[in-house]
């Protein structure tokens, strides 16, 4: 018999101890400070020592045990005082903590920490075996050789492309470490033949961080697009997102672009470069131009090889551009025949699902169910279709939040041309699809259904449910099922239902199709693989902000487009207020005869004046009711909203941006989804934590 495990009780902090994160903290007793890290004496030191105090503060955060905010916070100084002493002991050591207030006049780098550094680095030495040999932290060491100036004396050209060639009078420091990317003729406007990669212009400019050659071309209309140049780096930020190009290459992005949209006109940031930057920073978890300001613009644009990145008046007004020549649909939609060509073998079963998109802006938009805030409000609605694997495939706005019973026969005319016409397909969605003429159209049309059944059915005995239990791609899967025929509208129509049954809670959960090929147990785990898409819209409002707007333009409302009649809800809340003011006086009656046999009424006089009298203003309000239904009666509930007082200032969102930028996210997911696959014979767990592994690459691998 197993001893059970005592809990370890850990005594509380003394008091007086601030915590300066879970590694460092620091007590003060009368005048005497002592730091501790991981619960071992750090530095002690006099309260009225400020020297110390500042050289104590500055190697926490140099050796790595907190950052500045951390420090900076606990010590009661800004982080702008914390840098400034670094910078005094960086130029001077400790002595020069010692001056007095301000920035050092001069930074000298004969300190034998920064000539340790040097000696290492031109040795071949990393910046993390460094930072681990002086006890330091790796970014110190990164900060050092910048201030050195330290360059690497390696001239070998980058995996880019091949190295630019000298210009005499150029300036050596450019020379050195400029890199041209692809050497192509220019191309002009114009449409290119589908599948060919696109053309990359060749530049004139020598270094990589100046193209000031190309800018003057552009602004003078003889470049379209600026050819990236790779420039050499000790360290770039960013630099892993380059993983996910050749994913990008085979989506076939830059080709369909071109052959959609052609070209957007002479530019140094062109069709190519504003495609290519926004996929690869919304997969650096920079989904909005706007986020742009919080990122050094140099940075970023040697990551795609410019100068710099197209800042957010810049990447807004080309998207606008795009979005300008109303082609986002066509766009869309020859990117899916692509990925449906690619990966024919996974889309057998497509998952429609929609996803609302809340509004909280002022204009009066068309108001929908929002599920997730459990109420109704101004939103817009997104319908995505996903293969079996949950990847996207398509996206369709809907008009005016129209219904998934509305929507998903066009969704299916959208999608049966990409698709051989023999082919099969099966349409997996929920109950908001509910609809059993729906069903006999769709079927009709050549496809499958699979959804859940909706409303009350007939219970099955427990008894009858049959254990079935398989393997797919790799997973157990067990469930209690019952298989049988059903028939809807008057028998005319037949259709399998598959229930399974919950053994802890009893629960049953009916699941309607048409398929009556595969296994009871196939279709149930197809079924609840819907949540696949679920997880799916979760990672997009998280990680890539599809929530979000693009812009604030507004459409005219389609005035043919049926609303809710305002005359029909007025009666109707006329009717409920008669109904429930009859409810009312229907209850008075039941408590004035109770209060009589009970005894609480004193005369059968008092009794008999007492139900007179409600029960005359019972016959009043049941000839109100019967007026008011009359009333409604030839009430339509629903009107073409030109016929509505709100008809003048009716509008919706504008889709087109939106529809674009919904695009290209899709197209990262996809990226983001291409690399997690190639992990997949080497990592376990690929399905759960590949996705984080592979931002991790994109965020954290520096070039």
């Amino acid at each position: 018999m197993c001893t059970p495990q005592r809990s370890l009780a850990f005594p509380p902090a003394p008091s007086g101890t601030v915590f300066v994160n879970d590694r460092v903290s620091y007590r003060t007793e009368g005048t005497t400070r002592v730091i501790s890290v991981h619960g071992v004496v750090f530095a002690h030191y006099d309260t009225d020592d400020r020297t110390a105090e500042m050289y104590a503060m500055v190697t926490l955060v140099e050796a790595g045990y907190a950052d500045q905010n951390e420090v900076a916070r606990a010590f009661g100084c800004s982080t702008r005082s914390l840098r400034r002493y670094e910078a005094r002991y960086d130029a001077g050591g400790l002595a020069a903590l010692m001056c007095g207030p301000g920035r050092p006049a001069r930074r000298s780098p004969s300190r034998p920490r920064d000539q340790t550094i040097l000696a290492l680095k031109r040795r071949g030495a990393s910046n993390r075996s460094i930072a681990g040999k002086l006890g330091i932290d790796e970014r110190v060491v990164r900060r050092t050789l910048r201030r050195l100036g330290w360059r690497p004396s390696s001239d070998a050209p980058l995996p880019f492309g091949p190295a630019a060639p000298a210009v005499p009078g150029a300036h050596p420091a450019r020379t050195a470490h400029a890199q041209v990317a692809v050497a192509a003729p220019v191309v002009r406007c114009g449409p290119a033949t589908d599948g060919a990669l696109d053309s990359v212009p060749r530049s004139l400019d020598v270094d990589p961080l100046d193209r000031s050659m190309d800018r003057l071309l552009a602004a003078m209309g003889q470049l379209e697009d600026a050819a990236p140049l790779f420039a050499a780096a000790d360290s770039l930020p960013g630099a892993g997102v380059l993983l996910a190009v050749p994913a990008l290459v085979a989506s076939g992005l830059l080709s369909v672009a071109r052959k959609v949209y052609g070209s957007i006109g002479p530019a140094f940031y062109g069709l190519r470069t504003t495609l290519v930057a926004y996929v690869l920073l919304v997969l650096l978890r920079i989904p909005r131009p706007e986020m742009l300001k919080e990122y050094p613009p140099a940075d970023l644009g040697r990551v795609i090889g410019l100068d710099r990145m197209p800042e957010v008046k810049t990447l807004r007004r080309k998207l606008a551009r795009l979005a300008g020549i109303n082609r986002a649909h066509e766009f869309g939609r020859e990117l899916a025949e692509r990925r449906i060509a690619a990966r024919g073998r996974v889309v057998g079963f497509l998952y429609v699902d929609g996803h609302v998109r809340a509004y909280h802006g002022r204009r009066p938009i068309a108001k929908t169910y929002v599920t997730r805030a459990r109420t109704a409000g101004p939103a817009t609605t997104d319908y995505w279709v996903n293969d079996a694997k949950g990847e996207p495939l398509f996206v369709v706005t809907a008009e005016a939040n129209a219904s998934m019973t509305r929507m998903l026969v066009p969704i299916l005319d959208e999608l049966r041309p990409l698709f051989s016409a023999r082919r099969r397909l099966t349409v997996v969605f929920d109950r908001a699809g509910w609809s059993p003429k729906l069903f006999r159209q769709i079927v009709g049309m050549g496809f499958d259904i699979l959804t859940y059944r909706k409303g009350k059915c007939r219970r099955i005995a427990e008894k009858r449910f049959v254990p079935c239990v398989t393997r797919i791609n790799g997973r157990g899967v067990e469930y209690l099922l019952h298989d049988q025929p059903v028939r809807f509208l008057n028998g005319t129509f037949r259709l399998r239902q598959v229930t399974r049954l919950t053994p802890d809670t009893g629960h049953q959960t009916a699941i309607l199709t048409s398929r009556w090929d595969l296994r009871p147990v196939m279709v149930a785990y197809r079924m609840f693989e819907r949540w696949r898409q679920e997880n799916f819209f979760k990672y997009m409002r998280e990680e890539f902000l599809i929530d979000t707007l693009t812009d604030y333009d507004v459409e005219p409302d389609d005035p043919t487009r049926l609303v809710p009649n305002p005359a029909r809800k007025r009666a109707d809340q006329n009717v409920r207020t008669a109904r429930l003011e009859l409810t009312r006086l229907r209850e008075a009656y039941g408590a004035t005869a109770v209060d009589y046999l009970e005894g609480r009424t004193t005369t059968l006089r008092a009794f008999t004046k007492e139900e007179k009298r409600i029960h005359r203003e019972l016959q009043a309000i049941t000839d109100r009711i019967a007026k008011l239904l009359a009333r409604r009666k030839p009430l339509p509930a629903r009107i073409p909203l030109s016929h509505t007082p709100a008809a003048a200032d009716a509008v919706k969102l504008s889709t087109e941006r939106k529809h674009l930028t919904n695009v290209l996210k899709m197209v990262a997911f996809q990226a983001e989804g291409a690399l997690v696959e190639l992990l997949e014979p080497y990592y376990a767990r690929h399905d759960d934590e590949g996705r984080t592994l592979i931002q991790r690459l994109f965020r954290d691998l520096r070039g």
